[in-house]
């Protein structure tokens, strides 16, 4: 029965693999929950800076900030949002395909494209191409931490404040719910009208200022940007663990159709040589 003793060893190891990958599920369901309320946490931090941004723009528009203004310069700038881990789906290689697009754009239009890589599986999909990282972060963690992003992110930023590159877009995957996250692609920089129009209402508001106008307009944008990229990893990390979730589902799901495959395999493969054995039995006795 060398056969089936082969069987039954490819039998424990699927389902050795199946603990893992259910025990993985269950971490990543628990997970999931705590990225979503930490998600659903900043969105109002993010509506209301962009609200007050927004007011404060119309109250003052003789001074304009350099996040608003055009660069006129052939280069542009990528944030790149990936995941550090991989054993979720398709989710990097949805977004990175969206971030191949973009480049294949941006260079046929003759642009130079610099690049910050938030994640390990973006940086090593940058590196793999040859595009030009300028700066990366990895090792964020299952929480994310605005002083860890905003040092390599400064870079863009003040490149752009400083008119060296003409825009700045954002790619991450937004989460939509558990089974769909969608790839984007947003334009960070410059700041336009439409962006802070629509966190701004009906009502006009005047301010008084401390210490000046432009100090507080500088800070607010430059709080606003930070906030935009925040909520862009926060919404990362949730669709993470939701796609690590479901396709560990998956994973478990066939391994038990694996297993259940291999078992009938070794249960013919058991009843063929009971019936042989028989089969040689009675031929013997027949033959005395």
């Amino acid at each position: 029965m060398a056969v089936g003793k082969e069987i039954r060893s490819k039998i424990q190891s699927v389902e050795n693999t199946k603990k893992i990958t259910k025990a993985m599920e269950m971490v990543a369901a628990s997970k999931m929950r705590k990225a979503q309320d930490r998600m659903r946490a900043a969105r109002p931090y993010s509506d209301k800076i962009r609200n007050i941004a927004a007011h404060l723009s119309q109250a003052n528009p003789e001074y304009v900030h350099p996040f608003m203004k055009v660069n006129d310069v052939k280069a542009a700038g990528m944030i790149v949002v990936t995941t550090d881990k991989g054993l979720c789906g398709g989710m990097n290689t949805n977004v990175l395909r969206a971030i191949t697009t973009k480049l294949r754009e941006l260079q046929g239009a003759g642009v130079d494209v610099q690049a910050v890589a938030v994640g390990n599986k973006g940086l090593g999909f940058l590196n793999r191409i040859g595009a030009k990282v300028v700066s990366h972060v990895t090792g964020l963690g299952d929480t994310p931490h605005l002083d860890k992003l905003i040092g390599p992110v400064k870079v863009l930023l003040d490149a752009y404040a400083e008119g060296k590159i003409n825009a700045v877009y954002l790619c991450y995957t937004k989460f939509i719910n558990t089974m769909k996250q969608e790839s984007m692609v947003e334009q960070l920089l410059p700041l336009s009208a439409a962006q802070l129009e629509a966190g701004k209402d009906a009502h006009s508001w005047d301010y008084l200022y401390e210490p000046d106008a432009q100090s507080v307009i500088d800070e607010l944008l430059l709080r606003y940007v930070e906030s935009l990229i925040y909520q862009s990893v926060a919404e990362n990390m949730a669709s993470e663990q939701s796609a690590r979730m479901v396709a560990m589902k998956a994973a478990t799901d066939n391994a038990g159709n694996v297993i259940a495959e291999l078992k009938l395999v070794y249960n013919k493969t058991r009843q063929a040589a009971i019936t042989k054995e028989l089969s040689e039995i009675v031929a013997g006795a027949a033959a005395v």
